[in-house]
């Protein structure tokens, strides 16, 4: 069934939604509580729990990128016709969702613990990478894409903010010095889990064009494992062939490693440059958490009834966070003292860009497969999917090692209550300089981007004409310009007529 012939409402497309409850809300409770955990409870020293956290990203990293291939071949084998070449991994994913419960069980030796988060990272690549695709297979319009993607990004955020409340529920009930506060907090989310990428399963569809030149490709000697990771990266390497996915990339990769080192350094800003309490932090990012989920909804409307580009409203967001960090670094430049008030002010702003940060990406993604298709003749959703998990777990890591890395250096001293003032600087210099000028670089690349919905509709016109048979020579001039500007190829080129074009498509089904 092609994405076209049915329609996603509101309720399919919470549906599809709700699986971000995972995405969202399974590592915002562990970016805030594991660390503490396996140092409280878990007999761990921090060198230990800080190597379980850097060796699964590098394993997520490269598990990601080999289920978005696997995925896209999945659909030709007995178990993908029958549930689905992504939805059966979704399918099986939900019961696996009770080993998160696991990793939040005292008293174990470290190889328990790393085997357990290891496992939560893989089975997030098994889910959220096929997930991710289901949006741009279920349907091609612009508004319903848009739909799901704010209501997919709301889900997250309500995951967020149930990892920054249930813990303290759970430690009213039981105490904050037990162990079991944190197990049973586990067991709770892992419940919430199953059931949320169980209904995905359900009310979500695939496209059922599957490549028909793939099983006669397939026919001969069967390729050794060595082979299909040299075709991975081929695959791979290959989405970066277009222009559109490459900004995308680099918006993406900007704006979201500029929060990464907002969140690794926010804390020490606030108790050591700001001189509050830790719990400030923690009340002020409440704030921006929840503003976060009607900002996405708002988001959506702006996108889809006023006619806002994406570059458009990403420019929007960016200059609320700049704003954001703009207050902050004058009140403590300057010595302010700016009231509680003044302050919830500042992170309201910062809740409606980091809305507009998180959702946009992920909806300019959801159309990048359409501007892939007019020159690989191809649907490879999963192979996009996989590129930008790929890219952004080896950032994270990356990022946190270096803010790490730089504090260090910088003289940070562990457990004082006053730091150094090269430590300040340093602190004050990566959350202004180093995430302020991440952001002003993805802003001033957003120019660059130029993916609309009128294009988008070009686009999928010229896409449609070419598989009734029409010829390349009878394109509108206006229709190959905007194609060149999506693509990077000149129209003639496109459609599998580039020389190296056909070189990738072959190697893939070699």
């Amino acid at each position: 069934m092609k994405p076209t012939e049915r329609r996603v409402g509101y309720g399919t497309a919470l549906g599809y939604g709700v699986t971000d409850l995972f995405g969202g809300g399974a590592f915002a409770l562990i970016a805030t509580w594991l660390l503490f955990f396996y140092t409280t409870y878990c007999g761990l020293s921090m060198v230990e729990a800080g190597s379980i956290f850097l060796i699964a990203r590098f394993a997520d990293a490269f598990a990601s990128p080999i289920m978005g291939y696997i995925t896209d071949r999945f659909g030709n084998t007995r178990l993908g016709k029958r549930f689905g070449r992504r939805r059966f991994f979704i399918l099986i994913g939900a019961p696996l969702m009770f080993l998160y419960a696991l990793i939040w069980v005292q008293d174990m030796n470290y190889w328990y613990y790393l085997g357990t988060y290891l496992s939560i990272e893989l089975l997030s690549a098994m889910v959220m990478v096929p997930w991710e695709t289901l949006a741009a297979e279920m349907t091609n319009r612009f508004s319903e894409r848009t739909r799901m993607q704010a209501i997919r990004l709301s889900c997250s955020k309500i995951g967020n903010v149930l990892s920054a409340s249930l813990p303290g529920v759970m430690i009213y009930f039981f105490g904050k010095d037990s162990a079991l506060t944190y197990t049973y907090t586990g067991i709770v989310f892992a419940t919430i889990f199953f059931f949320a990428t169980l209904t995905t399963y359900f009310c979500t569809w695939e496209a059922q064009d599957l490549d028909p030149d793939f099983e006669k490709n397939n026919t001969g000697p069967q390729l050794s494992l060595w082979s299909h990771l040299g075709h991975l990266a081929i695959e791979l390497a290959s989405t970066f062939k277009i222009r559109a996915f490459r900004l995308h990339m680099m918006i993406y990769i900007c704006s979201f490693t500029a929060m990464d080192i907002f969140r690794s350094v926010f804390v020490y800003f606030v108790v050591y440059a700001m001189l509050q309490e830790a719990s400030s932090a923690s009340g002020y990012l409440t704030i921006t958490t929840a503003m976060a989920v009607p900002s996405t909804i708002a988001f959506m409307f702006i996108l889809d009834k006023l006619n806002v580009t994406l570059a458009g409203g990403l420019r929007a967001s960016y200059l609320f966070i700049l704003a954001t960090l703009a207050i902050l670094f004058v009140n403590y430049a300057y010595d302010l003292h700016l009231s509680v008030w003044a302050l919830s002010g500042a992170f309201i702003l910062l809740g409606f860009g980091w809305a507009g940060l998180n959702f946009i990406p992920w909806n300019i993604y959801s159309f990048v497969p359409d501007i892939d298709e007019v020159v690989t003749r191809r649907r490879r959703e999963g192979a996009f999917a996989g590129a930008m998990v790929l890219v952004r777990k080896s950032t994270i890591a990356v990022a946190i090692m270096v803010v790490g890395l730089i504090l260090e250096e910088c003289g940070f001293v562990k457990g004082t209550a006053v730091q150094p003032e090269s430590a300040l600087n340093a602190i004050v210099a990566l959350m202004v300089v180093g995430a302020g000028g991440l952001l002003l670089i993805s802003f001033l690349v957003t120019y660059k981007f130029k993916l609309t919905r009128e294009n988008h509709k070009i686009l999928l016109k010229e896409v449609a004409r070419l598989k009734l048979g029409g010829r390349l020579e009878d394109c509108p001039v206006e229709t190959q310009g905007v194609i060149k500007d999506l693509t990077g190829y000149h129209y003639m080129d496109v459609w599998g007529n580039n020389a190296k074009v056909k070189g990738k498509v072959a190697d893939t089904h070699a």
